[in-house]
């Protein structure tokens, strides 16, 4: 019984090294590399409703509101459909 206690103790003291050595050198590398940042600006099309980035869709300036759509086509249908 005191050998099953002592292999789990050093179980648990081995996963517990491991899981920090990882995480040290994970914020590092990202911390170090500004390319690593994922850019957090979803928005949703307002014809498909589909989620996207942001940075990729297709922007409509439409009475002084921004709409951005995943592509052209979508783009191009909300307009057939609201008669713009």
């Amino acid at each position: 019984m005191k050998f099953l206690i002592l292999v789990l103790i050093g179980y648990l003291a081995y996963r517990s090294f491991k899981s920090w050595v990882l995480n040290s050198s994970t914020q590092s590398s990202v911390q170090g590399n500004g390319a690593a940042e994922i850019d957090g600006d979803m928005v949703k099309d307002p014809h498909c409703g589909i989620y996207f980035a942001k940075r990729d869709g297709v922007l409509l300036r439409l009475q002084g509101k921004d709409i951005y759509f995943c592509s052209e086509a979508c783009r191009d249908k909300f307009l057939a459909s609201s008669g713009q």
